[in-house]
C-alpha cells in the first residue's frame, strides 16, 4: 500500500531572508516504495520511522536518540538547509500534528560560514528556537516524552555538558502513532501557505545512536518486533520543489540515504548524496 506522509518543516532560520514573509509550516511527501520494510521515498525525510501494527492500537510516548552534529559544506549561490531530529508523529496519511526536537545547519550561499542552532516543535505550530549551542562535532542527546497533553523535551549537548528542558502544556490533539529519526530539508512557506522544500546541505553522514522508544509501557529500540521499522529515502523533487524557481546548481537528484540498522537495533547513518537513485518498484 502507497504511503503519504504529513510531515513538518524543521526551524529553518533562512525564512526570513528568502521572500517575503515566509515562515515554516507543514508540507506533505509522496512514498513511492510500497512494501514494508523497503525503502519509502520521501522529498524531504531521510531516516527511520516506526510504525505499530494496526491492530494493536499501539500509542508512542516517547523517543530518544544521540547524534554528533555533522560539519556543513556550503555552495556559493545555493540556500540550504539541513535538520536532524527525533520525533513523535506525523508519518500517517490523516496526521495533522507532529512533536519534534532536533539541531540544523543552514547556508546563505553567500560565502558565510553556516549557522548551527537547535530547536523544538509541536506542528502545527511553528518551531522554537532553544538557546543551546551546537557546533560541528558536538555530541547531542535528545528525546520527546508525551504524558497526557503535555510535551516535553529534552536535549543535552554531552560536549559542552549544557542541557536544556522545555514542558508545554497543549490542548489540541497530539499524533502518538508512529516515532521517527530523520535528517530533514526543511521546507519554506509563504503568507499564502505555498511550500517548497529548500534544498538539502551537503552534511556528509550523520549518525543516530542510542535510539529507543516506548509503546503501550513497552520500551524497545527502532529494531523491535512489537512494531515495523520503515527506511526513508530522501529524494529531491524538481517537479515540485524547485530551488526557488531555477534549477539546483547541484542537480536534480541531491537526497541523503539511510543506512541499515545496526547489530544493536537501534544505530545508523545517513549520508548525505548529489545524486540519490530511486528505489525499484
Amino acid at each position: 500500500m502507497v504511503k503519504t506522509a504529513v510531515i513538518a518543516a524543521a526551524a529553518l532560520g533562512l525564512a526570513g531572508s528568502v521572500g517575503g514573509g515566509s515562515t515554516e509550516m507543514s508540507t506533505a511527501f509522496a512514498a513511492r516504495a510500497s512494501a514494508q520494510g523497503t525503502p519509502q521515498v520521501s522529498s524531504n525525510w531521510a531516516g527511520y520511522a516506526a510504525v505499530a501494527p494496526t491492530d494493536t492500537g499501539a500509542s508512542f510516548d516517547d523517543a530518544t536518540a544521540t547524534w554528533r552534529q555533522p560539519k556543513a559544506t556550503c555552495t556559493s549561490g545555493r540556500t540550504d538547509s539541513a535538520a536532524f531530529w527525533v520525533g513523535l508523529g506525523g508519518y500517517s496519511s490523516d496526521s495533522q500534528a507532529l512533536e519534534q526536537l532536533g539541531t540544523e545547519v543552514d547556508c546563505r550561499g553567500d560565502g558565510t560560514a553556516p549557522r548551527y542552532s537547535a530547536w523544538w516543535e509541536i506542528v502545527p505550530a511553528a518551531p522554537v528556537t532553544i538557546p543551546l549551542k551546537v557546533a560541528p562535532g558536538d555530541t547531542v542527546a535528545a528525546a520527546v516524552l508525551v504524558q497526557g497533553q503535555t510535551v516535553t523535551f529534552s536535549m543535552r549537548n554531552l560536549t559542552r555538558k549544557t542541557r536544556f528542558t522545555k514542558r508545554v502544556a497543549v490542548t489540541q490533539a497530539l499524533d502518538l502513532t508512529s516515532a521517527e529519526w530523520v535528517a530533514e530539508a526543511p521546507s519554506i512557506c509563504s503568507s499564502s501557505n505555498r511550500c517548497r522544500v529548500v534544498p538539502l546541505t551537503s552534511f556528509g553522514t550523520v549518525t543516530f545512536t542510542k535510539a529507543a522508544l516506548t509503546g503501550n509501557g513497552h520500551t524497545g529500540t527502532i529494531a523491535d518486533p512489537a512494531w515495523t521499522a520503515t527506511p526513508i529515502e530522501l529524494i529531491a523533487d524538481s517537479q515540485t520543489s524547485p530551488f526557488f524557481g531555477r534549477e539546483d546548481p547541484l542537480g536534480p537528484g541531491v537526497g541523503a540515504v539511510p543506512g541499515d540498522l545496526g547489530a544493536d537495533g537501534r544505530s545508523f547513518g545517513v549520508t548525505w548524496q548529489q545524486s540519490v537513485t530511486p528505489p525499484g518498484p
